[in-house]
């Protein structure tokens, strides 16, 4: 069920014939640009609407755009990985500098050791 008027052609020359005879001759050209003033600024201020409304919908499609992102950035599971590999090699890589640590302690000593045995 639509609300809006369905006009033909007849239901047209209707309303032009009445219009004729009400207005008149002589004022229905300065009606009928009226009339057509009235139409074009209605279509402006459709457009203008039209135009606002899309705009809306874009910035609205970029901030989820954005949050999405975000949530991509925070759970990436690549990070996640890295970051629990990066605690488990700790402890290794601790051992390995105390180990390295040793040797080259062990290396810059004196050899006086071997020494004292020959004595």
């Amino acid at each position: 069920m639509s609300l809006l008027p369905q006009f033909g052609f007849f239901e047209l020359i209707t309303v032009a014939v009445i219009a004729l005879i009400v207005v008149g001759p002589k004022d229905l050209p300065r009606l009928m640009k009226m009339a057509g003033g009235l139409v074009r600024q209605a279509r402006t201020l459709a457009a203008e609407f039209a135009g606002a409304f899309d705009q809306m919908a874009r910035e609205t499609e970029l901030e989820e755009m954005r949050k999405e992102i975000e949530a991509l950035k925070s759970d990436n599971v690549f990070a996640d990985t890295k970051k629990s590999l990066d605690e488990s090699m700790k402890p290794i890589e601790e051992a390995v500098r105390d180990e390295d640590r040793a040797v080259r302690e062990a290396v810059a000593k004196p050899a006086t050791a071997p020494q004292e045995e020959a004595s």
